[in-house]
């Protein structure tokens, strides 16, 4: 069975960083793309950055261009979200994904448990 194992979340004061991690087992992590979503309350969930294991390419959502640096470990089967800088706005509960394609396609194959993100003003 595919399993994403999110942590690193928490409440953290506006301008500050936090780096979310996301342990994968049970699919070939090396052959797809991976990435974060989150949804915030009364928002619709959004993609926030997507990686390809394949040849690493990468993309982020507009609001967290520049502040958010995504990376994947293949030896440890693990995703990172290095968040700088952060908002109250990067309130949310964040999803990591595996997407159905070595490409980040947007289509999500499996959805591991979310880690919430508290940005205090």
């Amino acid at each position: 069975d595919v399993q994403l194992q999110a942590s690193g979340g928490g409440l953290v004061q506006a301008g500050g960083s936090l780096r979310l991690s996301c342990a994968a087992s049970g699919f070939s992590f090396d052959n797809y793309a991976v990435g974060w979503f989150r949804q915030a309350p009364g928002k619709e969930r959004e993609e926030v950055s997507c990686i390809s294991n394949h040849d690493g390419k990468t993309t982020y959502a507009n609001s967290v261009r520049g502040r958010f640096t995504i990376s994947s470990d293949g030896a440890k089967n693990t995703l990172y979200l290095q968040m700088n800088s952060l908002k109250p706005e990067d309130t949310a509960v964040y999803y990591c994904v595996a997407h159905r394609h070595y490409f980040c396609s947007g289509l999500v194959g499996a959805w591991g448990q979310g880690t919430q993100v508290t940005v205090s003003s």
